[in-house]
């Protein structure tokens, strides 16, 4: 992995959480109701519902309240794997991407490796 500042890294793993507790809630919000009593249920609702109503004018009618969530974590998608490299000037889009995601895959692989 190259060299990049910890700040761009805390940057990412801050859109990273908040990306994977969206699609945490739709994933949830398949086995419990969204006004569950399950503390989880609760807990990604509260977190997840001002950045729902954040999103809000820009979220298409047609999409059904459970899959608003997605929706939302799309955008964080896009400026993770997008956005960022080409704000930090990489000439290939994804270089930087999900710095998250691999340091969460090598400590799986660390553990569970052979």
């Amino acid at each position: 992995m190259p060299e990049i500042h910890p700040f761009v890294l805390i940057i990412d793993y801050i859109l990273g959480v908040v990306m994977w507790t969206l699609i945490g809630r739709v994933a949830m919000n398949i086995f419990q109701r969204e006004n569950s009593e399950f503390f989880f249920m609760k807990a990604f609702v509260k977190l997840t519902n001002p950045l729902i109503r954040l999103f809000k004018p820009i979220t298409p009618s047609f999409i059904i309240d459970p899959l608003v969530p997605l929706y939302v974590a799309w955008f964080f998608y896009m400026i993770r794997f997008y956005l960022m490299p080409y704000l930090l000037g990489y000439s290939v889009m994804g270089m930087l991407s999900f710095p998250l995601e691999s340091e969460i895959a090598t400590e799986i692989y660390r553990i569970f490796g052979k």
